[in-house]
């Protein structure tokens, strides 16, 4: 499957659509997890990231896809920086695999094996690298510290490149960013350090947003 591919086909078109990625990294125990994705789900979350830097990361993201079959979602696997974190991705049936920095040699060898992959990058020759490479998107990390004017900057003389801005994003910016240009933004903490209902408030300003 090509590059080109993998950018037309549904797993792509769903991020888009829902444009926001719930990025799980360290929710412990797995019944907590489980718990949290129920009601984010519930809230219209329909795209799920679960980090692989803990030694359960591919356990959990298969705990997490098989209680969500049925209900219309995808599961991908974040923070991969080594072949063996993608190889135990792909064994745990990640539908796409997030990395927070570019490295071609995994980039290469995902979209190779059909895997949509989202490197990290952050300036423009890092993000016009990542694309050319064969990214389904690029993950603007960390994009607190650039702001959503960065994102419509970018976009100017690179406007092909479809970012996911990611670290720092919350109810405050998630909006500015996605005006900006954004494909979809990734949002961790905010989410599960919040409230149920400022969970709740968070998703259903991003998912109801207007194109």
């Amino acid at each position: 499957m090509s590059d080109a591919d993998l950018r037309r086909g549904s797993v792509a078109d769903a991020i888009r659509r829902h444009r926001l990625i719930a990025v799980l990294r360290g929710v412990e125990p797995r019944d907590a997890l489980l718990r949290l994705v129920d009601e984010l789900a519930d809230a219209g979350v329909r795209v799920f990231e679960i980090t692989l830097d803990a030694p359960e990361g591919a356990v959990d993201l298969a705990a997490v896809r098989s209680h969500l079959a049925g209900r219309d979602c995808l599961v991908g696997a974040g923070t991969i920086l080594r072949r063996e974190q993608l190889d135990a991705a792909r064994g745990a049936g990640a539908d796409f695999a997030v990395a927070p920095l570019l490295d071609l040699g995994l980039l290469r060898g995902a979209v190779e094996g059909g895997l949509p992959f989202v490197p990290g990058a952050m300036t423009p020759t890092e993000a016009a690298a990542a694309w050319d490479a064969g990214a389904t998107f690029v993950k603007l990390f960390p994009a607190s510290a650039v702001g959503p004017s960065f994102v419509r900057e970018l976009r100017g003389p690179l406007p092909e490149v479809q970012l996911i801005p990611t670290g720092g994003i919350d109810a405050a910016n998630a909006g500015a960013f996605l005006a900006a240009g954004a494909a979809a933004v990734g949002i961790g903490s905010a989410i599960t350090r919040a409230t149920p209902e400022e969970r709740r408030a968070l998703v259903e300003s991003v998912v109801t947003r207007p194109s």
